[in-house]
């Protein structure tokens, strides 16, 4: 398979390794000094599931020299989406699809104001990575899982496709139903653990043993889910006490990638996570005194520091 990973960090740089490792043909997009790593030296990943380490890369910087792909995996930054979008179209004009992993849920409604709606589907990632270093990502712990869908029924077998080359790659995959579903049930919990771990620049592990901490952690997660029920998602009502359990069993050391981004001085995703639940509920008539609360710490760092 044929495979473009549009965003070649923490995500799309592990899963498109994984990818190519198994033998597809996959073709990295990345800029600057990552960009300029991945050509010299390969793409290195290191994980308690297998360090795997590529060379030579097919790395670009200009989506428009790969040719016809049958995917694309598009895991920018979500302050990036539309930029990144527009360069899209010649991958799209000769047959791609395009599965959004990124965070937050309006990726699927973004990319359509740009491209076809046809050639849109949507996804989630659940895993803990950064970018260690040029060309180098560091995955943490052992949760490694893309879940994904079409959106309309003619990209069932583009999807069925992308599941195998998955799969073959020993890439803990599935391919769901609803995918807007699986989008915010990722949203719910995201957005909780990026709020609590950020505002308090601490892992995990300290959020959920704080007593403080665990509760604002709830909280924000009990605002996004009341969010998506009053838009008609159907979130479960045992939901937050599932998705309280499932924190306890993650590594204490895991961070988010908005805080990785705050300490690192870089942009933020704050206005799609927090910011979203905080903008959306005040659409829907809801408080989110938490969410919009976090977002209002983190509004003068959302521009880099």
């Amino acid at each position: 398979m044929k495979i473009a990973i549009f965003g070649s960090g923490g995500v799309g740089g592990y899963f498109g390794a994984r990818l190519a490792a198994a033998g597809h043909e996959v073709h990295f997009i990345a800029r600057g000094r990552h960009l300029a790593a991945m050509r010299e030296h390969g793409l290195r990943v290191t994980s308690a599931l297998g360090d795997a380490h590529i060379k030579p890369v097919r790395a670009h910087e200009n989506p428009a020299e790969i040719g016809p792909v049958d995917i694309v995996t598009f895991a920018v930054k979500l302050w990036d989406t539309d930029a990144a979008a527009e360069q899209l179209r010649p991958l799209v004009a000769k047959g791609a699809h395009v599965i959004p992993f990124q965070n937050g849920v309006e990726s699927i409604d973004r990319l359509k104001k740009i491209l076809p709606e046809t050639s849109v589907m949507g996804g989630s990632a659940y895993i803990g990575t950064r970018i260690a270093a040029p060309g180098v990502i560091e995955h943490t712990g052992t949760m490694a899982r893309l879940r994904f869908g079409a959106v309309l029924p003619s990209q069932r077998p583009a999807a069925e496709k992308f599941l195998k080359a998955c799969q073959q790659a020993g890439i803990m995959a599935e391919l769901v139903d609803d995918i807007v579903l699986v989008n915010w049930e990722k949203f719910v919990f995201l957005v909780a653990l990026s709020s609590a771990s950020t505002v308090s620049r601490a892992p995990l592990g300290v959020v959920r043993s704080d007593p403080e901490l665990r509760w604002a952690f709830e909280q924000a997660m009990r605002e996004t889910w009341r969010l998506g029920r009053a838009r008609g998602v159907k979130l479960p009502d045992d939901f937050i006490d599932k998705q309280l359990a499932f924190a306890e069993t993650l590594p204490h050391e895991m961070r988010p990638s908005l805080l990785h981004d705050l300490e690192a001085g870089n942009r933020l995703e704050a206005p799609w996570l927090c910011g979203a639940v905080a903008r959306m509920s005040a659409q829907a008539g809801l408080d989110a005194p938490v969410n919009r609360t976090v977002y209002a710490a983190l509004k003068p760092f959302v521009n880099g520091s």
